[in-house]
C-alpha cells in the first residue's frame, strides 16, 4: 500500500469539493479545478478532509494508481489556494525578453523574434535580471503562475525549449537554480 494514498487531504476554509461519480471539482479563491480519475481508487469527503482508498487485495496497478490520485487531488487543493510558480532565467550577452500583453517576445540569437503565447490559464510576467555570482548575465527572469500544476509545469517546459541552455557558453533558457554543466571546449594544438 502506498504510504502517500493513505494521508488524508485537509480541506483548507473557503474550498469547496464537489465529488461526481469519478470527477472531483475543487473550488477556491484562486479558481476552479475539474479532474476525473480511475474508477479503481474511491474518494470521499469527510468532515474536512478527502479521503483515497483502494480494496485490500488490489493488484499493483491498482496500488501504483492509489499514490496518484491523492498527489492530484493534493495539488488541485494548493493550486486553488495558493497556486504554483515556476521560475525562468534568460541567460546571454544581449538577449532580450519583452512582455506584450499575455504574449511575450524573445530576441535570443535567432534571425527573428520567438513570440510565446500562453493558454488562458496561465500567465507570464517578465521581470529584468541581474548578474550573478557565477559571472554569467541573467538578462531577463520570466514567471510562470497559474493555478493547474501540471499546466504550469509545461508551460515552462515549452518555454525552456526555444532555447535550452548550451553546455559549452551556458546560455539559453534555463530554470531558476538549475546547474549546467560547462563543458571544456576544442583545445588548439601548439
Amino acid at each position: 500500500m502506498s504510504r502517500i494514498g493513505k494521508k488524508p487531504i485537509t480541506i483548507p476554509t473557503g474550498v469547496e469539493v464537489t465529488i461526481t461519480g469519478h470527477s472531483v471539482a475543487i473550488k477556491g479563491p484562486k479558481g476552479t479545478l475539474r479532474r476525473e480519475f480511475p474508477a479503481e481508487v474511491k474518494i470521499a469527503k469527510e468532515k474536512d478532509h478527502l479521503v483515497c482508498s483502494i480494496p485490500p487485495e488490489s493488484d499493483k496497478a491498482v496500488r501504483a494508481k492509489f499514490g496518484l490520485v491523492r498527489s492530484l487531488l493534493n495539488n488541485m487543493v494548493i493550486g486553488v489556494t495558493k497556486g504554483f510558480t515556476r521560475e525562468l532565467e534568460v541567460v546571454g550577452l544581449g538577449y532580450k525578453v519583452k512582455a506584450e500583453g499575455p504574449k511575450v517576445t524573445f530576441n535570443i540569437g535567432y534571425s527573428h523574434p520567438v513570440v510565446f503565447e500562453p493558454p488562458k490559464e496561465v500567465s507570464l510576467k517578465v521581470e529584468p535580471g541581474a548578474k550573478q555570482p557565477g559571472g554569467l548575465d541573467v538578462a531577463a527572469r520570466v514567471i510562470v503562475t497559474g493555478i493547474d500544476k501540471q499546466m504550469v509545469g509545461q508551460v515552462a517546459a515549452d518555454i525552456r525549449a526555444i532555447k535550452p541552455p548550451c553546455h559549452y557558453k551556458g546560455t539559453g533558457i534555463r530554470y531558476a537554480g538549475e546547474q549546467v554543466r560547462i563543458k571544456e571546449g576544442k583545445k588548439l594544438a601548439a
